[in-house]
């Protein structure tokens, strides 16, 4: 079932779960009980919980710690070296 976005003019942002038949349903905010608008939100199609978003304006630096490894060399003897490793 997809995670819907609305705004509540007064609240903010609330998510409903809902099957897709029924997007287009009005939802209503859990705190004043006002109609919600419903906004675009962008699929979370690697995350498994609810909330995994972080709003940054800034993107987030990665570093790796790992050095690199060195390539190993495979040798061949015969006449098909495409068969490397086979």
């Amino acid at each position: 079932m997809p995670l819907y976005e609305f705004r509540c003019e007064d609240c903010d942002v609330f998510d409903v779960w809902r099957p897709m038949a029924e997007s287009s349903d009005p939802a209503y905010c859990p705190s004043c009980e006002k109609r919600g608008k419903r906004i675009f939100s962008p699929p979370m199609t690697l995350s498994r919980t609810v909330r995994m978003k972080k709003v940054s304006a800034e993107p987030e630096l990665v570093k790796r710690d790992l050095e690199p490894k060195t390539p190993r060399v495979q040798y061949h003897s015969g006449s098909r070296p495409w068969m490397v490793g086979h």
